[in-house]
């Protein structure tokens, strides 16, 4: 979904569900725990905050079932 969404440069995606086994939260909505790392020109221009709603737009249909927390690192790629 963010490969379509973004044609990012690089891209990379953590589980670290089982950092959080036993967490109430997680256990509830059955979703995992996920650090996101990518770099996309879509983010050019865009503050944290802008770029990580986009994210989290892209991937609300997988909230909570399958995502119950996303830690993002964004980054824009500027045009040479």
């Amino acid at each position: 979904m963010l490969e379509a969404e973004f044609q990012p440069s690089s891209l990379s995606i953590t589980d670290e569900s089982w950092k959080h086994a036993g967490h109430a939260g997680a256990r509830e909505s059955g979703g995992g725990h996920f650090v996101v790392e990518i770099k996309s020109h879509h983010f050019n221009d865009l503050n944290r905050m802008q770029s990580h709603r986009l994210i989290h737009h892209c991937l609300q249909s997988l909230f909570p079932r399958h995502i119950h927390a996303l830690s993002i690192r964004a980054e824009a790629e500027n045009a040479s």
